[in-house]
């Protein structure tokens, strides 16, 4: 299988801005295990995963990184490239099993003032989970957008439409939920796994993700065994995994010692896939 192609973005808006010197400042005040205090809630069931309980998850408010915003970087956003999207014009590498990956590098510019806009404004859970005889933090925040709620910003908003409109006659539907994941940095990650809820067990569908903030990469392997592919994915770039991608394949976004900033993974679905 060849490897995906990925051609970093020449755009000068397609990276975040980064202050000189303040990346290891950054690191040491950004509180990583827990934004608030929150006590420890009783494990339940996970309905989807055998041998494993999910705690419920607990609303958090991420106050660290505002005030590392409002402490470093004062004005940071006050000459920010405004937000958009360019026209939708992915390159398609087809995977075996019948998958597919379509990739546009900085597909959305401007992407400062969103990814800060959703970090400080987005209501973050924070969830737990039961593993065997420990119950352990998930290294991420979340949230989930259904069908019928408002979205968080404006540009999310504007990717669902213009997404659904390029993609309706192959998918046949539209994109209708969002849900955000925030990595705080390198630390925070998602083990490997396929978005096999609700009829995504069965059907083909397709996931699309749009990248905001420090490049992650996001590998890919088949579930039956194979090499897998790795994919950096950066500031404002588009992925759209597609064809039976979530039933055949596995994905991840593994730890990365080397990053400090955060990232905001952007994932639009159909109605009842997850």
């Amino acid at each position: 299988m060849r490897p995906l192609s990925y051609e970093p973005p020449t755009t000068p808006a397609a990276a975040p801005r980064v202050v000189p010197g303040r990346a290891r400042r950054a690191r040491k005040t950004w509180c990583w295990s827990r934004c608030e205090g929150r006590p420890a809630p009783e494990p339940r069931d996970h309905p989807h995963r055998e041998g494993v309980a999910q705690a419920p998850r607990t609303p958090v408010r991420c106050t660290c990184y505002p005030r590392l915003v409002s402490a470093l970087q004062p004005s940071l956003f006050d000459d920010a490239e405004r937000p958009t999207l360019a026209p939708v014009d992915p390159r398609r590498t087809t995977l075996d099993r019948g998958a597919w990956v379509d990739l546009h590098p900085g597909w959305v510019s401007g992407g400062d003032t969103v990814l800060d806009d959703l970090v400080r404004e987005v209501p973050w859970h924070a969830e737990r989970r039961q593993m065997y005889d420990r119950v352990l933090d998930v290294p991420r925040l979340t949230k989930f957008y259904g069908e019928h709620e408002p979205l968080p910003h404006p540009l999310v908003e504007q990717a669902r439409t213009a997404l659904s409109a390029h993609y309706r006659d192959e998918l046949g539907e539209d994109f209708v939920t969002a849900g955000l994941c925030l990595y705080r940095d390198g630390r925070d990650s998602v083990a490997w796994h396929g978005d096999r809820i609700g009829r995504s067990r069965e059907q083909d569908t397709m996931v699309a993700i749009i990248s905001l903030g420090a490049q992650r990469v996001l590998a890919l392997r088949p579930r039956d065994g194979g090499p897998s592919t790795r994919l950096p994915l950066g500031h404002g770039d588009l992925v759209v995994m597609g064809g039976s991608c979530q039933r055949t394949w596995d994905h991840s976004v593994p730890k990365a010692a080397a990053v400090s900033g955060p990232r905001i993974s952007i994932q639009l679905r159909v109605r009842g896939v997850r």
